[in-house]
């Protein structure tokens, strides 16, 4: 990622554009020679920094400091570099090929998160959990079941931006508002020939097309929507790594904690989630990147405004740098959690003969007890109990409450009876098969060649 955001391929990919151009120009019939063409494809690579950088000071115009670069070790085809072009021919070109060679890499990352937290979620798709809406107990649910939800929002992300790779189009050649003056110039009138060029462009670059119309720069919404994308992934990571500091509070989950590892300088007992912690501080700044091509989109001008580019160039390298580490950082923690199932079941516990008074009071009811009074009786004793656990720190002791009301005509045993976690989790199990096996299966064989890769543990 970082090299796809760095000078040499920017401006590598700048020369290719340029060669592009000429290649489609002199099949169209202008007077351009091969070894012109031979001489700037000998020549994409090595750029003169310093002599680029000495020009811009000179032209203050980065692309025209470039083309002088380019010149100076392409001398016969100097006068035809950026024949026909507008800047943007190449930035903006340049900027839709880096974004789409950035998520492709974004993609395959997203894959493999999912196939670390698949094989969690399959394991732990039994095992009975706590469940939380308000951050306080409601009903059980299964360790995978939960993982299941990180999953199926990493799904999401992944279709959206599959999505934004297949419908990415190149600006073309358009010209300097767009309506492409230049080339019907160049051409002698021939619209044909302006359409052909452009189309050879985009296919020597690896494009289906270009944008059908435009100003002076492809559509600024392009950058909203491929950032709103990487927000997406930003807020499932985020949401991830939050439940994953409240179940580390709660000694449920952990990140992976190495040998001789640190958790406070002060406090040596320390285990601070500081991966999760990275996580939720980086998926924060991506969520308040995303607004920056909103902003700039809604800003453009007319046909263009150069206020757009300064912007441009921070944010959306940035968004893709920070989504990157992310990803680096999910694969992590997802290959390597920690499960403490003791605790996970002393939670249960705990809790669970609250959530079984519907089926004691129905036990009650069979022997020949008043459900209405039942029902009373129950919501007496559990406020007792709720008392003891609160007030005074003792174990929750709703069950002999209730063994030892006559009202139920229940003993102890029958009552524990009831009290089988595995018995309260629904469709947990079922419904975390169920997306392994019609959702992920296709994900992961649709991508098994990336998978197949060699897949490092990252270590960060």
């Amino acid at each position: 990622m970082l090299y796809l955001f760095s000078p040499d391929k920017k401006f590598s990919t700048w020369r290719k554009l340029w060669v592009a151009l000429a290649r489609a120009e002199k099949e169209m019939g202008l007077n351009i020679s091969e070894e012109q063409i031979s001489e700037m494809e000998s020549h994409l690579y090595d750029i003169d920094y310093d002599y680029a950088a000495k020009m811009e000071s000179e032209l203050r115009h980065d692309v025209m400091a470039h083309v002088h670069a380019y010149g100076k070790v392409c001398p016969k085809a100097m006068p035809i570099i950026h024949l026909g072009a507008t800047s943007c021919y190449v930035t903006d070109n340049t900027d839709i090929i880096i974004m789409r060679e950035a998520l492709i890499i974004v993609r395959d990352k997203l894959v493999k998160v999912i196939h670390r937290l698949s094989s969690f979620a399959d394991k732990y798709k039994d095992l009975p959990t706590l469940g939380f809406t308000h951050f306080q107990p409601a009903q059980l649910t299964t360790v995978g079941k939960r993982a299941s939800l990180w999953i199926n929002d990493l799904l999401m992300d992944l279709n959206e931006v599959e999505h934004r790779i297949d419908s990415m189009k190149l600006l073309g050649s358009k010209g300097t508002t767009g309506t492409q003056a230049s080339f019907m110039e160049l051409f002698d009138g021939d619209e044909e020939k302006v359409k052909k060029a452009e189309q050879l462009i985009s296919a020597e670059m690896g494009f289906a097309g270009a944008v059908p119309v435009s100003g002076q720069t492809y559509s600024r919404k392009t950058d909203y929507f491929v950032l709103s994308a990487l927000s997406g992934i930003a807020q499932s990571a985020g949401k991830f790594a939050t439940d994953m500091r409240l179940l580390a509070h709660l000694k449920e989950l952990e990140e992976p904690f190495e040998g001789k590892q640190i958790g406070s300088s002060a406090m040596p007992y320390k285990r601070n989630p500081m991966r999760c912690e990275r996580i939720c501080a980086l998926a924060r700044y991506v969520l308040a990147d995303a607004m920056n091509p909103a902003m700039t989109a809604y800003n453009q001008w007319l046909e263009r405004t150069l206020d757009d580019s300064a912007n441009r160039r921070i944010s959306v390298s940035e968004a893709f740098l920070a989504v990157d580490a992310i990803l680096n950082i999910y694969m992590n923690i997802a290959s390597n959690i920690k499960v403490y199932e003791k605790v996970i079941e002393k939670h249960v516990l705990e809790e669970l003969p609250f959530m079984a008074t519907e089926n004691i009071m129905m036990s009650a009811v069979k022997r020949g007890g008043n459900r209405q009074e039942l029902h009373e009786r129950i919501r007496l004793h559990s406020v007792a109990a709720g008392k003891t656990v609160k007030e005074e720190g003792k174990p929750n002791d709703l069950i002999d409450r209730i063994a030892g009301d006559p009202v139920f005509g229940l003993t102890r045993d029958e009552i524990l009876a009831d009290l089988r976690p595995e018995a309260y989790t629904g469709r947990s199990a079922s419904q975390v098969s169920e997306l392994l096996r019609d959702y992920v299966a296709p994900v992961l064989e649709r991508y098994s060649d990336r998978l197949s890769e060699k897949d490092t543990e990252l270590k960060v």
